[in-house]
């Protein structure tokens, strides 16, 4: 019979200690049997989705990339960033054999002895590069979210090879390699749409100067209701390039302050606006709130991209976008100083912005 979380842990402390510091993560929690949610982890009534109000007849738009020259697609992919901040791509030229072998390589890293998670905890990585950690910023938060997660920074295919972990280094380098050429596609359009007819060194830089991957990981909870696997918040990337499995869970914020799912769909890939693109497009393209519920009956992973402007970076709305006189309504700000801002603090919705609001 499972251990109870009575006769494991004395405290709460005891919990902190087996999740943060031991390597564990909540999947530690999870795999025990716990009947109960740890007091840590359960949200706010605010927070939680129960009595939220979901558009169960509302999608986001699923774009088919097989025609990537037809103009429709151009248009279905500018007013997809418009309107709704987030879409699905179908037929977009990424192997399914490349999605599932990174799948399967998330699986395996987790599913790696404690120990051996242990040693890209912060205090212990190789390389500040390769983070393994569990919620979002514990220091920071009031209430704890369901996940653990393993955070790739890419800086060279030599420094990945070297660092990351050799479960899934292999896999997730592939991924990123076969996906960059989608990307480069989606900013190409989203940017002609802007009257940037060219990207040049500069704006490639300020576009995808900086890339990680994540490896999440949202293990079975025992009272989901309580909880979140991801709390709500808008990424500060340029582009979000996410695979989901097949579980579910992925809310947007659609309007009248009501949450639609993202429901999966076989070998597609979900695109999101972020806070840098919502920036940089002077709010033309919206960086959209998004949420992930925690799961009663299955584990659940994804593996998202985040495309960013280098650290270094300065980012404001580009010039083609003003010169018709249209006002800023973004200050510049040094996007490192933005990052270190977002991660300061707990999930709050769409508050990162403000700093850059004029």
């Amino acid at each position: 019979m499972a251990p109870t979380l009575a006769v494991s842990f004395n405290d709460s402390s005891d919990i902190t200690d087996f999740v943060l510091n031991k390597g564990n993560g909540v999947k530690g929690l999870s795999d025990m049997g716990l009947e109960s949610l740890p007091k840590q982890y359960i949200q706010p009534l605010e927070e939680r989705m129960c009595g939220t109000k979901i558009m169960s007849h509302e999608s986001i738009p699923i774009i088919d990339m097989s025609k990537w020259d037809d103009p429709k697609v151009a248009e279905a992919i500018c007013e997809a960033a418009e309107k709704w901040g987030f879409f699905q791509i179908i037929n977009h030229g990424v192997p399914i054999e490349v999605l599932e072998n990174v799948k399967e390589a998330t699986h395996q890293f987790f599913r790696l002895p404690a120990e051996e998670k242990r040693k890209y905890l912060k205090e212990f990585s190789p390389s500040n590069n390769v983070r393994f950690g569990t919620s979002f910023s514990p220091e920071a938060e009031k209430a704890l979210e369901w996940k653990d997660y393993l955070s790739l920074f890419y800086v060279s295919e030599d420094e990945a090879s070297a660092m990351w972990p050799a479960v899934c280094k292999d896999q997730v380098l592939e991924y990123m390699k076969r996906s960059e050429i989608v990307i480069r596609k989606l900013l190409d359009v989203l940017m002609k749409n802007l009257n940037v007819t060219e990207i040049d060194e500069t704006k490639e830089s300020l576009l995808m100067g900086s890339k990680r991957t994540n490896l999440n990981y949202y293990p079975i909870c025992p009272n989901p209701e309580l909880t979140v696997g991801v709390g709500r918040h808008s990424d500060v990337s340029t582009l979000t390039f996410l695979l989901q499995d097949d579980i579910g869970g992925l809310y947007v914020r659609g309007n009248n302050d009501s949450w639609i799912h993202v429901p999966p769909v076989s070998g597609s890939i979900v695109i999101n606006v972020g806070d840098a693109l919502q920036i940089m497009s002077n709010g033309r393209y919206k960086s959209i709130e998004h949420r992930v519920i925690a799961n009663g009956n299955s584990n659940r992973i994804s593996v998202p991209i985040f495309i960013n402007p280098r650290p270094s970076d300065k980012i404001s709305p580009f010039p083609e976008v003003l010169a018709s006189g249209e006002k800023a309504v973004y200050k510049e700000v040094l996007y490192s100083d933005y990052v270190k801002h977002f991660f300061r603090k707990a999930h709050d919705g769409k508050k990162t912005i403000d700093l850059a609001k004029i």
